[in-house]
C-alpha cells in the first residue's frame, strides 16, 4: 500500500488570523475539514461555494452559541490546499454569502494561483 500524501495548507491574506480567531470548538472542527482536504477527502460540512464553476473552491460551514463561521478553501492545486477566507457571518437574512465576501475569495484565488506558481518555480530550483 502506498504511502498516503498529504498537500501543504496554505493560508492567503488574513486568512488565518481571521480563522484563529473563531471559537475553539469551530476551529477544531474546521481544522479537521481541511486536513482531510488535505488528505484528498472532503468533509461532510464542505460543500462546493455556489457561483463557482465546479468544485474547486469549497467552504466549510460551523455554527456555534456565538453564530455562523465559514471558511473557503481551493483544492485546484496538486500540493497545496489554500485557505481563502475565513469569516463570522454576521447577517441575519438568508444563508446566501454576501457578494463583498464572494468577491474577496476571487481576488485571493488570483492571488493562490500567483502564489502557487511562485511555490512551484521555488520548489523545482531546490530538487
Amino acid at each position: 500500500m502506498g504511502e498516503k500524501i498529504v498537500k501543504d495548507l496554505g493560508w492567503i491574506g488574513s486568512s488565518k488570523k481571521d480563522f484563529i480567531a473563531f471559537p475553539k470548538a469551530v476551529r477544531k472542527e474546521m481544522g479537521h475539514a481541511l486536513y482531510m482536504a488535505q488528505e484528498g477527502g472532503k468533509h461532510k460540512n464542505a460543500k462546493p461555494l455556489k457561483g463557482f464553476k465546479g468544485a474547486s473552491i469549497l467552504e466549510i460551514v460551523e455554527e456555534d452559541g456565538s453564530g455562523t463561521y465559514r471558511t473557503m478553501y481551493t483544492v485546484q492545486f496538486a500540493e497545496v490546499v489554500y485557505v481563502l477566507h475565513a469569516f463570522q457571518k454576521k447577517s441575519k437574512t438568508g444563508i446566501k454569502t454576501p457578494k463583498q465576501e464572494i468577491d474577496l475569495v476571487e481576488i485571493r484565488l488570483k492571488w493562490a494561483q500567483q502564489k502557487y506558481k511562485e511555490w512551484i518555480a521555488a520548489k523545482s530550483g531546490r530538487e
